[in-house]
Protein backbone atom coordinates (compact mmCIF):
# COMPACT_ATOMS: atom_id res chain seq x y z
CA UNK A 1 0.00 0.00 0.00
CA UNK A 2 1.50 3.40 -1.07
CA UNK A 3 1.71 6.28 1.70
CA UNK A 4 -0.70 8.34 -0.42
CA UNK A 5 -3.10 4.92 0.14
CA UNK A 6 -2.61 4.48 3.43
CA UNK A 7 -3.18 8.62 4.08
CA UNK A 8 -6.69 8.50 2.64
CA UNK A 9 -7.43 5.11 4.75
CA UNK A 10 -6.33 6.81 7.86
CA UNK A 11 -8.63 10.05 7.18
CA UNK A 12 -11.98 7.94 5.95
CA UNK A 13 -10.72 6.11 9.89
CA UNK A 14 -10.63 9.40 11.76
CA UNK A 15 -13.78 10.47 10.10
CA UNK A 16 -15.35 7.47 11.74
CA UNK A 17 -14.06 8.35 14.40
CA UNK A 18 -15.35 11.82 14.88
CA UNK A 19 -14.35 13.49 17.91
CA UNK A 20 -11.52 11.12 18.87
CA UNK A 21 -10.17 11.22 15.55
CA UNK A 22 -10.21 15.36 14.95
CA UNK A 23 -6.99 15.84 15.42
CA UNK A 24 -5.68 13.12 12.97
CA UNK A 25 -8.20 14.00 10.56
CA UNK A 26 -7.11 17.43 10.07
CA UNK A 27 -3.34 16.77 10.00
CA UNK A 28 -4.22 14.06 7.61
CA UNK A 29 -6.17 17.19 5.57
CA UNK A 30 -3.50 19.13 5.19
CA UNK A 31 -0.74 16.17 4.21
CA UNK A 32 -3.10 15.65 1.79
CA UNK A 33 -3.44 19.16 0.59
CA UNK A 34 0.37 20.23 0.58
CA UNK A 35 0.47 16.81 -1.70
CA UNK A 36 -2.06 17.77 -3.92
CA UNK A 37 -0.46 21.29 -4.26
CA UNK A 38 3.01 20.18 -5.34
CA UNK A 39 1.17 17.87 -7.72
CA UNK A 40 -0.46 20.16 -9.52
CA UNK A 41 2.30 22.77 -9.30
CA UNK A 42 4.24 20.10 -10.38
CA UNK A 43 2.13 18.42 -13.05
CA UNK A 44 3.17 15.34 -12.21
CA UNK A 45 2.17 12.38 -9.74
CA UNK A 46 3.94 12.16 -6.18
CA UNK A 47 5.49 8.54 -5.56
CA UNK A 48 6.01 7.35 -1.67
CA UNK A 49 9.48 8.93 -1.69
CA UNK A 50 7.97 12.42 -2.46
CA UNK A 51 5.37 11.84 0.03
CA UNK A 52 7.82 10.65 2.75
CA UNK A 53 9.20 14.38 1.67
CA UNK A 54 5.93 16.08 2.37
CA UNK A 55 5.61 14.96 5.66
CA UNK A 56 8.96 15.59 7.02
CA UNK A 57 8.42 19.12 6.30
CA UNK A 58 5.20 19.45 7.55
CA UNK A 59 6.72 18.06 10.91
CA UNK A 60 9.73 19.95 10.78
CA UNK A 61 6.92 22.94 10.86
CA UNK A 62 5.43 21.46 13.84
CA UNK A 63 8.66 21.01 15.46
CA UNK A 64 9.68 24.88 15.41
CA UNK A 65 6.06 25.44 16.52
CA UNK A 66 6.65 23.45 19.22
CA UNK A 67 10.15 24.84 20.19
CA UNK A 68 8.35 28.46 19.94
CA UNK A 69 5.18 27.20 21.44
CA UNK A 70 7.46 26.27 24.63
CA UNK A 71 9.90 29.52 24.67
CA UNK A 72 5.92 31.35 25.20
CA UNK A 73 4.96 28.83 27.77
CA UNK A 74 1.85 28.12 25.78
CA UNK A 75 0.90 24.95 27.48
CA UNK A 76 -2.32 24.79 25.21
CA UNK A 77 -0.81 24.83 22.18
CA UNK A 78 2.62 22.55 23.00
CA UNK A 79 -0.41 20.04 23.74
CA UNK A 80 -2.00 20.66 20.22
CA UNK A 81 1.00 20.25 18.10
CA UNK A 82 2.57 17.28 19.88
CA UNK A 83 -0.73 15.48 19.33
CA UNK A 84 -0.21 16.60 15.35
CA UNK A 85 3.65 15.32 15.76
CA UNK A 86 2.27 12.09 16.89
CA UNK A 87 0.00 11.44 14.09
CA UNK A 88 2.98 12.50 11.52
CA UNK A 89 5.32 10.14 13.24
CA UNK A 90 3.64 7.14 11.77
CA UNK A 91 4.04 8.40 7.95
CA UNK A 92 7.69 8.64 8.72
CA UNK A 93 10.59 6.10 8.83
CA UNK A 94 12.01 5.33 12.11
CA UNK A 95 14.31 8.27 12.75
CA UNK A 96 18.60 7.55 13.00
CA UNK A 97 19.73 8.33 16.32
CA UNK A 98 23.09 10.87 17.11
CA UNK A 99 25.04 7.75 17.09
CA UNK A 100 24.11 6.24 13.95
CA UNK A 101 24.54 9.83 12.31
CA UNK A 102 28.17 10.07 13.72
CA UNK A 103 28.68 6.47 12.08
CA UNK A 104 27.56 7.56 8.28
CA UNK A 105 29.67 11.09 9.16
CA UNK A 106 32.58 9.37 9.87
CA UNK A 107 32.24 7.09 7.16
CA UNK A 108 31.80 9.86 4.68
CA UNK A 109 34.67 11.55 6.34
CA UNK A 110 37.08 8.87 6.14
CA UNK A 111 36.75 8.36 1.95
CA UNK A 112 37.14 12.00 2.10
CA UNK A 113 40.78 13.80 1.07
CA UNK A 114 42.33 17.03 2.55
CA UNK A 115 40.80 20.31 2.48
CA UNK A 116 37.79 19.02 3.99
CA UNK A 117 34.95 21.61 3.18
CA UNK A 118 31.36 21.67 4.96
CA UNK A 119 29.52 21.33 2.04
CA UNK A 120 31.47 18.63 0.39
CA UNK A 121 30.93 16.43 3.62
CA UNK A 122 26.37 17.66 3.94
CA UNK A 123 26.37 17.07 0.09
CA UNK A 124 27.23 13.18 0.88
CA UNK A 125 25.52 12.73 4.20
CA UNK A 126 22.22 14.30 3.61
CA UNK A 127 21.08 11.32 0.67
CA UNK A 128 22.11 8.90 3.42
CA UNK A 129 19.74 10.76 6.03
CA UNK A 130 16.94 12.15 3.94
CA UNK A 131 13.45 11.55 5.99
CA UNK A 132 15.53 9.91 8.94
CA UNK A 133 17.22 12.65 10.40
CA UNK A 134 16.82 16.23 11.28
CA UNK A 135 18.87 17.94 9.33
CA UNK A 136 20.13 20.88 11.62
CA UNK A 137 21.73 17.97 13.87
CA UNK A 138 22.97 16.10 11.10
CA UNK A 139 24.34 19.67 10.42
CA UNK A 140 25.93 19.32 14.14
CA UNK A 141 27.89 16.20 14.02
CA UNK A 142 29.26 16.97 10.70
CA UNK A 143 30.53 20.37 12.47
CA UNK A 144 31.28 18.24 15.02
CA UNK A 145 33.48 15.38 12.81
CA UNK A 146 35.31 18.35 10.98
CA UNK A 147 36.68 20.15 13.56
CA UNK A 148 37.96 17.13 15.45
CA UNK A 149 39.75 15.95 12.23
CA UNK A 150 40.82 19.85 11.90
CA UNK A 151 42.08 20.30 15.20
Amino acid sequence: MSLKDQLKADMKDAMKAREAGKTALSVIRMVNSAIKNVEINEKRELDDTDVMGIVAKEMKLRQDSLAEFKKGHRDDLIAQVEAEMAVLTKYLPEQLSEDKIRDIVTAVLSEMTAPIKMGDVMAKVMPQTKGRADGKLVNTVVRQEIAKING
